[in-house]
C-alpha cells in the first residue's frame, strides 16, 4: 500500500524492444498534432536559447556545457502537456489545450514533483561550481568557451576536474531519471501522491535495468545532438520523446484493473455459507 492508503501501482518488465515500439507510437502522435509537439518543442528550444543568452551577458559561457546537461533533466517536467496530448488521442479524442491546461491545474501533486526536479537541477549546478572552485581555483574565471575547454583539456586540474564532474553528474543524473522515468505521467494519468509516483519510477528501473538505462541513454543522446545546432533540433526531438514517454508508461505500468483483487474470488469468499451443525441423535 501507498502512503496515501491506496494501491500501488503494478510494475511489468520491459524490453529493449518495448522502447523502439514506443519511439514509434511517438513518432505517430507527433505526426497525427504537429501544432501541439512543435509549440512544445519550440518553448523548450526558447528555454535553451534564453538561457545561453544569460550566460553570454554575464559572461559564463564556461557553464553552457553543464548547464545544458542539466537542462535536458527537466524534460519530463516540460513535457507533460505532450503526455496529456498523448492521452487524449489514447482514448480517442480530440486533443483540446483547455483541457490540457485545466488537467494539469488540477493534478496538485504534480506541483511538489516539479519541486523535487528544479531542486535537484538547482543541485546539479551548485556541484559543478563546488568541483570547479575545488580543482580550478576558488576565483576561476573564463572569458569564452573555448578558454574554458582549452583550460579543461590542457591541464591536470582541468582533465580531474572533467572526470570527476562526469562521473558526480551521472549520478545525479541516474538518481533523476529514476525518480522522474515514469513519475509526471503516472500523476497525470492518476490520483496518487508524489512520493508513490517517485517509488513507482525508482521500482520501474530496478525491475528492468538494462533496457530503462538505455532509454536514459536514449534521451540523453537525442537531447545533446539537437541542441546542438542553437537547441533548434528540440523543436522535433522533444515533442517525439515525449509522446513516447507516454507510451512506455502504459507498457511499465499496469492498467488498474490489474491491480485490484480478483473479484470472482470475492465474490466466492462472500457467498461462503457456513456449514449447519448436525442436530444430536440418541
Amino acid at each position: 500500500m501507498s502512503i496515501s492508503g491506496k494501491v500501488d501501482p503494478v510494475v511489468r518488465p520491459i524490453t529493449i524492444g518495448d522502447i523502439a515500439e514506443a519511439l514509434g507510437q511517438g513518432l505517430r502522435d507527433f505526426q497525427a498534432a504537429p501544432l501541439y509537439g512543435l509549440a512544445f518543442g519550440a518553448f523548450y528550444a526558447a528555454g535553451g536559447l534564453l538561457i545561453l543568452a544569460c550566460l553570454t551577458a554575464f559572461h559564463m559561457v564556461y557553464l553552457a556545457y553543464p548547464l545544458g546537461a542539466g537542462f535536458a533533466l527537466i524534460g519530463p517536467f516540460v513535457a507533460l502537456g505532450l503526455y496529456e496530448v498523448s492521452r487524449q488521442r489514447e482514448a480517442g479524442k480530440r486533443p483540446s489545450l483547455l483541457q490540457i491546461v485545466g488537467l494539469m491545474r488540477s493534478r496538485s501533486e504534480l506541483g511538489w514533483m516539479a519541486f523535487v526536479t528544479l531542486f535537484l537541477f538547482v543541485i546539479w549546478m551548485y556541484q559543478v561550481r563546488l568541483l570547479i572552485a575545488l580543482f580550478l581555483g576558488v576565483g576561476a574565471s573564463f572569458g569564452s568557451l573555448q578558454e574554458f575547454i582549452s583550460a579543461v583539456l590542457t591541464t591536470n586540474e582541468g582533465l580531474v576536474f572533467l572526470a570527476v564532474g562526469n562521473c558526480v553528474g551521472a549520478c545525479l543524473a541516474l538518481v533523476l531519471f529514476s525518480l522522474t522515468a515514469v513519475s509526471f505521467p503516472l500523476l497525470l494519468d492518476r490520483d496518487v501522491d508524489f512520493v508513490t509516483a517517485m517509488v513507482t519510477s525508482v521500482r520501474a528501473v530496478v525491475k528492468s535495468p538494462l533496457p530503462m538505462i538505455g532509454w536514459a541513454a536514449t534521451i540523453v543522446v537525442l537531447l545533446a545532438l539537437s541542441a546542438l545546432p542553437y537547441f533548434l533540433g528540440l523543436v522535433v526531438t522533444l515533442p517525439v520523446l515525449g509522446h513516447a514517454t507516454w507510451h512506455l508508461y502504459r507498457k511499465i505500468v499496469a492498467p488498474v484493473a490489474a491491480e485490484l483483487p480478483d473479484t470472482a474470488d470475492t465474490e466466492a469468499s462472500n457467498n461462503v455459507v457456513a456449514m449447519p451443525k448436525r442436530a444430536a441423535t440418541g
